[in-house]
């Protein structure tokens, strides 16, 4: 059957999607009525989730999508990992490394509210493993679609690691969505690819320039669309929204009000969810929408839940859009 018109795919069938995750980890949440320095707390019920990079396929199928997952795992912990996401249907393929995955903590204090977040080194890879690590993208790269490679690089792992990914993908006609920071997301724009999807201390970092309020903000994120360097620059700005710039247009959101519970796991939100719309043809204001507003659906779930496909859709439908977003 024809698309339509509009360039919309049926909702159930899109471009592939591959992700990359080299540096899993293994996300444990509880909760403790307050945290005191020196002391045993007993905390609550534990929740074990595969987390990382790895969400933006999480969030794909939790909102209908497919995609294939590829991801370094090792040791008990990173044997949990892959029983986890396989228990989640996500279809993936192991790149085996000798040392343990690492586990990242989220503790919630309830007598505040507030949230504390512990992220462990992860393990270190060798020159084999991450170079199997590629040779596993390579197998699994999509002609055409897309290739999310997101999350910190292990120590070990070469600084243009997700660069190399970003080559293989530009020789399979593949667009090349990175989600990182420092060397890693420099290396990988030198190379050139789709979508970055940086902080605003990122971006400046990135310019060498400071960025102070929005003016500066957007002007960075053009500069990198201009230097031709990526074509879409992605910004997440926690309760304030979001920003989208693209050569034509520089596009704004609020985030739509919600009580906030944890905020793991909203940018990879907002990315899977992005990828996936835009993957299904959706113009890119559109798929923009979903993304800001699976980010906010994640946002009110506790611990390191993440956005479900009903949250996205009547956050979508309360969403009260200006005639034309611009920042």
């Amino acid at each position: 059957m024809a698309a339509p018109a509009s360039g919309v795919r049926h909702p159930l069938r899109h471009d592939p999607i591959l992700t990359v995750t080299p540096n899993p980890a293994l996300d444990v949440s509880t909760s403790v009525a307050q945290v005191v320095p020196e002391h045993k707390m007993r905390c609550g019920p534990t929740d074990l989730d595969p987390g990382g990079g790895v969400n933006v396929s999480r969030v794909v199928r939790n909102l209908g999508g497919r995609s294939t997952a590829v991801y370094a795992v090792g040791g008990p912990t990173g044997q949990a990992y892959r029983e986890l996401l396989e228990r989640e249907g996500i279809v993936g393929r192991a790149v085996r490394i000798r040392a343990s995955t690492r586990e990242s903590f989220t503790v919630d204090e309830t007598s505040t509210g507030a949230q504390f977040r512990f992220v462990l080194q992860g393990p270190t890879l060798r020159e084999p493993e991450w170079r199997a690590l590629l040779s596993a993208v390579g197998d699994d790269m999509p002609s055409g679609g897309y290739v999310v490679a997101s999350g910190s690089l292990p120590p070990g792992a070469p600084e243009d690691l997700y660069a190399r990914i970003a080559r293989i993908a530009r020789e399979r006609g593949t667009r090349c969505v990175v989600d990182t920071s420092g060397p890693a997301l420099r290396a990988a724009l030198d190379e050139g690819v789709f979508l970055v999807k940086p902080s605003r201390r990122e971006l400046g970092e990135l310019l060498g320039v400071h960025i102070d309020d929005d003016p500066a903000m957007r002007d960075a994120a053009r500069e990198l669309v201009r230097s031709g360097r990526c074509e879409i620059v992605a910004l997440t700005l926690g309760e304030r929204g979001a920003a989208l710039v693209t050569r034509d247009r520089t596009l704004a959101l609020d985030s739509p009000r919600v009580a906030v519970r944890s905020t793991v796991g909203a940018g990879d939100a907002f990315l899977g969810a992005l990828v996936l719309r835009l993957a299904q043809g959706r113009e890119p204001a559109a798929a923009f929408r979903t993304a800001v507003c699976a980010g906010s659906a994640t946002a009110m779930l506790s611990a390191t839940d993440l956005c479900r496909a009903e949250d996205v859709d009547r956050l979508e439908r309360e969403m009260v859009l200006p005639p034309e977003p611009v920042l």
